[in-house]
């Protein structure tokens, strides 16, 4: 990919910034999501990144998919340029290290999809979020119907999809759409102040956890068991766990420093 315009993977101090810059409102078009992809696949693999903020600035986090270009295409072009969305969502989903969202303004539609990718989102008093495609004559295309029902239950997911409505910040936090409610001017420091806690941390051990749940989830409860004593049983090969348990022993808990080895 050439040179990205509209997105950046800015990193200090063990966090990475994938910051949005598309303006006037983040709209998603295919260049846009494309650069997050590679953004995403950049930060997943960098050693100095230890976890990620995804933010679209102090105004807008994102207010929705480029309507305007969507409005061109047909059902069969919208079959792969819905799988393209999908897959560069999926990659900052399927980033191993803790992901979080700092919501500004509005995130709607495919800007909501995107946080929904987070494994924490943190919300200015002032935003809205929502999935208001239906008002479009359409459903969400980017995971607006599975990620959301698996975050909230189908019951209020299927109350926001129908209805298209927006949500403000104190009922997103009630509904479990924010983990926390900000003011608008300290949300991102809030995010990354919250990053830097998990950038402190043992990387494999966090990854592993993240595994853990997220696929763990979409399995009956005796695989996920698998899965987690698999994952458990790994992380007493590592330079990690050695430094952890033997600086508990030694000095008390917390007080390690892993080297992600």
């Amino acid at each position: 990919m050439a040179q990205p315009e509209f997105v950046t993977l800015q990193v200090e101090d063990g966090v990475g910034t994938i910051r949005l810059d598309r303006p006037k409102m983040n709209a998603i078009n295919e260049q846009l999501h494309l650069e997050v992809r590679a953004a995403a696949l950049d930060a997943s693999t960098r050693e100095d990144v230890r976890a990620v903020v995804v933010y679209g600035g102090e105004r807008v986090f994102a207010a929705g998919a480029d309507i305007k270009a969507m409005s061109q295409l047909d059902g069969r072009s919208m079959v792969a340029w819905g799988r393209e969305l999908t897959n560069s969502f999926t990659a900052v989903q399927e980033i191993p290290k803790p992901v979080i969202a700092a919501i500004t303004g509005y995130a709607l539609g495919g800007g909501y999809e995107l946080a929904l990718c987070a494994d924490f989102r943190i919300m200015g008093a002032g935003a809205k979020v929502g999935q208001p495609e239906i008002l479009l004559g359409i459903i969400p295309g980017a995971g607006g119907t599975q990620r959301l029902a698996r975050l909230v239950g189908p019951a209020k997911a299927k109350d926001l999809v129908f209805t298209g409505r927006h949500v403000g910040a104190e009922e997103a936090l009630e509904l479990g759409l924010a983990d926390a409610v900000v003011p608008d001017a300290e949300v991102y420091d809030t995010a990354v102040a919250m990053a830097r806690k998990f950038a402190a941390g043992p990387p494999l051990a966090l990854a592993a956890a993240k595994k853990a749940i997220d696929e763990g989830l979409d399995r009956p409860l005796r695989e996920g068991l698998v899965l987690e004593s698999q994952l458990f049983a790994e992380l007493f090969d590592t330079e990690d766990q050695q430094t952890g348990m033997r600086s508990f022993l030694e000095h008390g808990p917390g007080k390690a420093t892993f080297s992600g080895r």
